[in-house]
């Protein structure tokens, strides 16, 4: 088994196994450590290894190319041929794909496709440990209670194709979620953050912030349903505009089943959705939220074709300036709807706004607003407009002329991010945040805070 035991071996020995007209191998070897705490002391801790292998079959048809993908774990040397042969007999017993295309081809080698895989372990964590014990002392001397988790992957993804592809990417992905809680668990506020290495997060700055919302909640103050000027903070809004961005496919825009369907056909490319100037993009060199430059797609669907796993990417505009410039195409999708290739990228960055901070967006306000603390549970009720629902969470907090009075209850909210950018009425700094619905998919994200004049709490809830 050691003569096939790098990722790199294993991807060319599979390929060497093929016996049909087309192969694209997957391997994807992935580390992860964590740490977890709860009433300010460290529970538990772990590091995991573990390597996962997808095999995609193409076979030519007289009436087309069929595919076939499987994917297994913890593969070794013995597993690879039953492996491949899953593969091309799910692709001789398939109809030909909708999505099918010539595999991707040209693409220069990664020069560290031969490499190692990257890995990550618990010395990630060597200065941010210490740190959070520290603010575990401040917390316990400040009578509140802090609960977390602090999570750092490392996957490296090795490609090869039967075109002679060989590409390479290695992802950084870390995620920290901080909750403090009031002895009596009566008040909780929430604070997440995203990094690459946990080199750029202070738990000490985290836990003031939390400190300042819980005395915050200390005043309680009940207000019914309704609309009120409200200020997303980055959080939010990054859980909105990647539900948006997900919901962006150029194909269902074409066939008049979303929100960027245009009445009587077509879609509303070049449309102006938002009054600011604000460009929503993505980017796999964008600084800190690096992603793949190239499409790794293990299955196939609306937004992703496994035959087009290879294909470079892009800086790509999805509204520029406030026009609607790009929805997302596979190759295919593009041919269907003439539009131009425009694959899904794994980051997302709005920005155009001003330069205040959220804090200063606060103090700015004149009247009555509410400033949320992060949104969850959030479902699609319409794909026609895109109206989605969901609760706030962890915090909801009276402002009446720049400053903050009290905690208000939770709500339930009705509101499509399309129409929320369309009524924004500023738009803070952009910074990078960790939308608190989609961090398990989705961490590589960077928003400003935005006030919106009219936001639609629709009920009152009673989570926390």
């Amino acid at each position: 088994m050691s003569r096939v035991s790098k990722p790199y071996e294993i991807v060319e020995r599979a390929l060497e196994l093929s016996t049909t007209d087309g192969l694209v191998v997957v391997a994807d070897e992935h580390s992860s450590a964590n740490l977890r705490w709860a009433g300010n002391a460290l529970t538990t801790n772990g590091v995991t290894r573990g390597r996962t292998l997808t095999v995609i079959a193409t076979v030519d048809g007289a009436k087309g190319t069929a595919s076939g993908v499987v994917s297994r774990s913890a593969v070794t040397a013995d597993d690879l041929e039953p492996l491949v042969r899953a593969a091309e007999a799910a692709a001789r017993g398939a109809g030909p794909a909708e999505d099918a295309q010539p595999l991707v081809s040209g693409v220069p080698s990664s020069p560290d496709f031969t490499d190692a895989p990257a890995e990550t372990g618990s010395e990630v964590f060597a200065d941010f440990a210490p740190a959070l014990g520290d603010a575990f002392a401040r917390a316990r001397s400040g009578g509140r209670e802090l609960y977390g988790f602090a999570n750092h992957e490392l996957t490296s993804t090795y490609l090869g194709t039967s075109t002679g592809l060989r590409l390479r990417h290695d992802q950084p992905t870390g995620t920290l979620e901080l909750n403090a809680k009031s002895p009596d668990r009566t008040r909780s506020a929430w604070a997440g953050r995203s990094t690459r290495d946990f080199k750029d997060v202070d738990p000490a700055a985290m836990d003031a912030e939390l400190a300042r919302r819980l005395g915050w909640a200390e005043r309680r103050i009940d207000l019914p349903a309704g609309r009120y000027e409200t200020l997303l903070p980055p959080t939010a809004v990054a859980d909105l505009l990647i539900y948006q961005l997900w919901s962006s496919t150029a194909r269902d825009a074409v066939e008049g089943r979303t929100v960027f369907s245009r009445p009587g056909g077509g879609t509303r490319l070049g449309e102006t959705l938002a009054p600011l100037p604000l460009t929503l993009r993505s980017d796999p060199h964008a600084p800190g939220l690096e992603s793949a430059p190239f499409v790794i797609a293990h299955s196939s669907g609306d937004s992703a074709s496994v035959f087009d796993n290879g294909l470079p990417l892009a800086p790509t505009d999805w509204l520029r300036e406030g026009k609607l410039e790009r929805l997302t195409t596979t190759r295919h999708s593009a041919a269907l709807t003439g539009l131009p290739v425009a694959p899904a990228i794994d980051n997302l960055v709005l920005d155009g706004g001003g330069e205040r901070s959220l804090e200063e967006m606060v103090a700015a306000t004149t009247g009555r607003a509410l400033l949320l603390t992060c949104l969850w549970y959030i479902r699609e009720v319409d794909p026609a407009t895109l109206l989605l629902t969901g609760l706030t969470r962890d915090g909801v907090y009276l402002v009446e002329d720049g400053e903050v009075v009290g905690e208000v209850n939770n709500f339930r909210f009705n509101e499509s991010p399309v129409d929320l950018l369309s009524r924004a009425s500023e738009a803070g700094r952009t910074e990078k945040t960790l939308p608190r619905e989609w961090g398990d998919w989705f961490t590589r994200a960077a928003m400003p805070a935005l006030r919106i004049p009219d936001f639609n709490m629709s009920s009152v809830s009673q989570g926390v």
